[in-house]
C-alpha cells in the first residue's frame, strides 16, 4: 500500500464500506446518451476533459449499470449511457490470506469496493494482443481490470493444478494459463 500516493489512499478511505444506492431498482423511461468515457487505464472523460474530483467520479460510480454491453449512469429519473474503453474499474490493491486451498484474494478497486476472489466474484483471463489480462467480478456484471503491480503478487501465487497455472481463493481454483 505504500506504493500509491497519499491522497489516493485517502480517497479509498473514505468510499470504503458506503453503500451504493438501489440503481438496479431504478427504470426510468428517460433515456439519453452522454460523452463520457471510461478510458481504459480507469480515467473518467467528460466531453474530453478528465474527471480530476475523485469524490465526484466516486459518485458516478455509485450509480453506474451495466446492461448487455452498455454502461450507463442511472438515476430515478433518468439514465444516460456512457463508454467504457475496457473495464469500468481498476484492482489496485490485493490481500492476501491463509495459503493452499483454504487461501482468500481479497481484491481493491479504484473506487474504494473490496470483494474476495470467489465463486461469486471470479478472476478470469482475457487476451488482448499478445498479453493476457485478469479481471474480477465486482458488482452486477461490471468487472476491474487487474493492474499490473497485482497482476504480478498473482503470478507469485500460481500453483499447478490439473494441467493448468492458476490461483485459489475462496475455496475455488482459478486457472490462469495452461501448461
Amino acid at each position: 500500500m505504500q506504493d500509491l500516493p497519499y491522497s489516493l489512499m485517502a480517497e479509498l478511505d473514505k468510499v470504503a464500506g458506503k453503500a451504493n444506492p438501489p440503481v438496479h431498482l431504478w427504470h426510468p423511461e428517460n433515456e439519453k446518451d452522454i460523452d463520457m468515457v471510461i478510458q481504459r487505464d480507469g480515467t473518467w472523460l467528460y466531453l474530453g476533459t478528465p474527471i480530476k474530483r475523485r469524490r465526484l467520479v466516486h459518485l458516478f460510480a455509485s450509480v453506474l449499470r451495466r446492461e448487455g454491453e452498455n454502461y450507463y449512469l442511472v438515476t430515478p429519473v433518468e439514465k444516460c449511457r456512457i463508454t467504457v474503453a475496457d473495464a469500468p474499474f481498476q484492482v489496485l490493491l490485493m490481500a492476501v490470506s491463509g495459503s493452499e486451498t483454504a487461501q482468500r484474494l481479497q481484491m481493491t478497486t479504484d473506487m474504494g469496493e473490496e470483494v474476495v476472489v470467489d465463486a461469486d466474484h471470479p478472476l478470469r483471463m482475457a487476451q488482448q494482443g499478445d498479453e493476457w489480462v485478469p479481471y474480477v467480478l465486482v458488482r452486477d456484471g461490471m468487472e476491474a481490470r487487474v493492474n499490473r503491480n497485482v497482476y504480478y503478487q498473482l503470478a507469485d501465487l500460481m500453483v499447478e493444478q490439473d494441467g493448468a497455472l492458476g490461483v485459489w481463493s475462496g475455496g475455488v481454483f482459478f486457472p490462469c494459463m495452461t501448461l
